[in-house]
């Protein structure tokens, strides 16, 4: 498996996460912990400007996603 198979693969990983759970990955869950990490590495690299060109929008699909099921404060 390639590097851009397994990055794939990860990034649908993701998405089906969010459309079944309807949340993001916590950390406190240790099952979710690696795709945390993956989600926080890869932004990290989008922000650095070193996410490959190919992945960048894809990506961004994933964080407006993310976006929709953003825990919310219930004290606000």
């Amino acid at each position: 498996m390639t590097q851009d198979e397994l990055w794939m693969s990860r990034w649908q990983e993701a998405v089906d996460f969010l459309e079944t759970n309807q949340r993001r990955p916590s950390k406190f869950i240790p099952e979710e912990r690696n795709m945390r990490s993956w989600w926080k590495h890869n932004k990290k690299l989008m922000n650095a400007g070193k996410l490959k060109a190919g992945r960048i929008e894809l990506f961004q699909r994933l964080l407006e996603l993310g976006e929709q099921y953003r825990h919310v404060n219930q004290y606000q």
